[in-house]
């Protein structure tokens, strides 16, 4: 039932203390809000993170190779390693049960692209049928590369949306359109999309014509590999980091470089990296965490204090109520429905302030690494609800403090 004289004389009690009540109701505030603010950031960075893993399959890893840094065999350091069509079949049998995807690359440079009389700069890269998986690229108007153009050295060419909407916007479909490449004319016959502009300003060929036409030989600049994805993620991190000190072993002893040289050939797992994140995240999450309980534990200090003052403002007024029969609960009754009153309050407050904060922001953040920062409802009123606990704990003390008051003393109180 609602005890409308009851609140009448928390709100009276309040009134008289309104600067000590608003300093604390604004430290516990201040406490929800920095704590929930906080962990919408720490949840922007998953969402980030997760963002930039999401550019490539999440089970990709990347070869590339450098120059040598170390003698080895009697072979001098500053040799510069080159990749091969063999290194790429090689690997490929050696480690065919393990690997999901597979495609080399090789960066076709030094040559002029043309549509009509419209010069283009763009990147063009050589790649077979499977670099589609790899990349996790999105056809949004006709197809990627195939096999049949990776076996038959096609001139077919797949542009990104930035190009389309750049060059072609003044056809209904680039699909069929020919771009030429240092005169040779090359036919459209998709449109990719990426999460990125820059990596949408890229022209995938065949790496078979790639080499054939352009004189690659058989070099190649990068090799790519996806391994099929695991249940469990630690697994998959254990899977994915065994295969890449394999793969980085044959190579080493392919081209003959020093087991400990670190510079001649590269290995970047996305699941290594990934980890490495999510582990950084989470740390930072639990410094969010102990960063807000920290500025509640301070507003929650303060409840207790004021209540302890409230006790003392009123020991008259609380001998007089034992003194006409009120019993120790309902003393201790009384204050602590004011510290409640005051956590609830502030701690709502706080709650809808830093949710409303996010909502409006959160959306427009555009941070390298943060995405969309936001907090899970429930975890941040599971959080005030637990504040309201402490507040009632943290006015516990003070209100039994008030019910074993004796009646003499408390009359005889100035």
């Amino acid at each position: 039932m609602f005890d409308l004289e009851r609140w009448q004389e928390i709100f009276d009690t309040i009134r008289k203390n309104k600067l000590r009540t608003f300093l604390t109701g604004l430290s516990v505030a201040s406490g929800i809000f920095i704590l929930v603010v906080l962990l919408g950031f720490g949840n922007g960075m998953q969402n980030g993170i997760k963002r930039e893993f999401e550019q490539d399959a999440t089970t990709s890893l990347w070869v590339w190779t450098g120059v040598t840094s170390k003698e080895y065999k009697g072979l001098n350091p500053g040799r510069r390693i080159q990749l091969t069509n063999e290194n790429f079949d090689s690997s490929g049998k050696l480690f065919s049960e393990t690997i999901e995807y597979q495609s080399p690359r090789l960066f076709v440079r030094d040559v002029t692209v043309n549509y009509g009389k419209e010069a283009l700069v763009y990147s063009i890269q050589g790649v077979s049928d499977q670099f589609q998986f790899i990349e996790n690229t999105r056809i949004i108007e006709g197809r990627f590369i195939n096999y049949q153009d990776y076996a038959s050295t096609a001139k077919i060419a797949v542009i990104g949306r930035k190009i389309r909407t750049d060059v072609f916007n003044k056809v209904e479909t680039p699909i069929g359109e020919f771009i030429e490449i240092s005169g040779i004319p090359f036919k459209i016959v998709g449109v990719f999309k990426e999460y990125e502009d820059r990596e949408e300003e890229r022209i995938y060929i065949p790496i078979t014509t790639a080499q054939k036409v352009f004189n690659g030989g058989d070099r190649l600049n990068t090799l790519s590999y996806t391994l099929p994805p695991k249940e469990n993620f630690d697994q998959a991190v254990a899977e994915a980091t065994m295969f890449k000190e394999g793969l980085k072993k044959h190579l080493q002893q392919v081209h003959t470089v020093a087991p400990d040289d670190t510079s001649a050939v590269e290995v970047w797992s996305a699941l290594e990296e990934a980890k490495r994140y999510y582990s950084l995240t989470g740390n930072i999450k639990l410094f969010f965490w102990f960063v807000g309980v920290c500025t509640i534990i301070a507003g929650v200090v303060g409840v207790s204090n004021i209540m302890l003052i409230v006790v003392k403002e009123r020991t008259r007024e609380i001998g007089i109520r034992k003194a006409l029969g009120a019993k120790p609960w309902s003393i201790v009754g009384m204050i602590l429905h004011e510290s409640i009153f005051v956590t609830a309050i502030s701690g709502f407050g706080g709650l809808i302030l830093s949710m409303l904060l996010l909502e409006v922001v959160g959306p427009n953040v555009e941070i390298d690494y943060v995405v969309n920062p936001s907090v899970n409802l429930k975890v941040a009123v599971a959080t005030v609800l637990v504040l309201i606990l402490a507040g009632t704990i943290a006015g516990f003390f003070p209100a039994w403090r008030a019910a074993r008051i004796k009646v003499i003393e408390a009359l005889r109180d100035e």
